[in-house]
């Protein structure tokens, strides 16, 4: 990863864009969605730049940028469709502090900006480190087909509820609470009644959360295969997405890992070549006490084989757990070959 993704906070700040015309355009229409203070600079505008100056959208003027006019700058585009000014406008910025980008130039800039799906509050950023424009459209429009309008309302309804919501325990019950709320109570309530409904919907949910019993504590025992994460389950996958504690053996691929949630309590455990091995008691120790905690866990091995001793380990301290395969067989069964047809004469 080149480029690392991170949301800025530009309400009040200073955006400079070098160019007025085309190139320009492109990059404002994403801008405007933001509240920050917007200089445009350059010759020859476009219609569109001077109707958003004259509706007071951004400032708008009829001159190459200017040192001075870097001050306080946070971003810096360059976007004059021309390389030489695009160069200087930047260099100013950046000897200013500020963050630059030229439009088509993705190894002088030092960021990018990406595709953008915006459900306000709810904003997804897809990227492809510039080098695959057309991908990254096509994700967008997917993604803005599976993703409702109304997700951006349900947001903000939520947001203004967190004070409220923070009665509820930190940890699995607050997550559960808001998963049921934008996931399938919060989307209901809106088409039965709007905004209304979704409010009272928030207050029924937030009383049953609160009187229901504390979590308990589960262990899924789960088989992680070869290594290849596009063989996995799509309960295994769901579990790993879900879990609070992930115990895994040094054998189970990296790329498996990455689908943990990344607040999970993840570790490492097995033989090692080198190091002091963890001894097989302390693992089954270890499932226990995060279970006792009302924890989720999801116990990782390579392969597709389950200890013996962790499954007693569990039933001794009466855990609740359940054995996952992680790998269907049909995924790694191939099509058997189609037989060969011989012509008899």
């Amino acid at each position: 990863m080149r480029h690392f993704p991170i949301f800025m906070n530009l309400d009040n700040r200073r955006v400079i864009v070098s160019g007025a015309r085309a190139c320009a355009v492109a990059k404002l229409r994403l801008l405007l969605k933001t509240q920050a203070d917007i200089l445009v600079f350059g010759a020859n505008p476009s219609n569109q730049v001077l109707q958003w100056a004259q509706a007071g959208k951004l400032s708008y003027f009829d001159r190459p940028v200017n040192a001075a006019d870097m001050n306080d700058a946070a971003l810096v585009y360059g976007a004059n469709e021309d390389a030489a000014e695009d160069k200087r406008a930047t260099y100013l910025g950046r000897a200013a502090g500020a963050l630059i980008n030229i439009v088509d130039n993705l190894e002088d800039s030092q960021f990018i900006t990406p595709a953008i799906v915006d459900r306000s509050p709810v904003t997804v950023a897809i990227g492809t480190e510039g080098a695959a424009p057309v991908l990254a459209r096509k994700i967008k429009q997917q993604m803005e087909e599976g993703l409702p309008e109304q997700l951006g309302l349900l947001a903000r309804i939520g947001q203004a509820f967190r004070p409220a919501a923070d009665n509820i325990p930190m940890g699995r019950k607050r997550r559960e609470f808001w998963s049921q709320f934008y996931f399938k109570r919060g989307p209901l309530a809106w088409a039965k009644g709007g905004k209304a409904a979704v409010a009272q919907e928030l207050d029924t949910l937030l009383n049953e959360t609160l009187a229901s019993d504390p979590e308990q504590g589960h262990v899924w025992l789960v088989g992680a295969g070869p290594g290849d994460p596009e063989l996995l389950t799509l309960k295994a996958r769901n579990l790993l997405h879900e879990a609070d504690v992930v115990i895994y053996d040094h054998l189970v691929a990296k790329p498996i890992l990455e689908l943990a949630r990344r607040e999970a309590i993840v570790i490492e455990t097995g033989k090692k070549g080198f190091g002091t091995p963890w001894k097989q008691s302390t693992i089954n120790a270890l499932l226990v006490k995060h279970a006792e905690r009302g924890h989720h866990v999801v116990r990782l091995k390579s392969g597709n084989s389950i200890d013996s001793s962790e499954t007693a380990a569990l039933q001794n301290a009466q855990i609740a757990f359940s054995v996952v395969p992680g790998i269907a067989i049909s995924n790694l069964i191939q099509a058997p070959p189609k037989p060969i047809e011989v012509e008899l004469v």
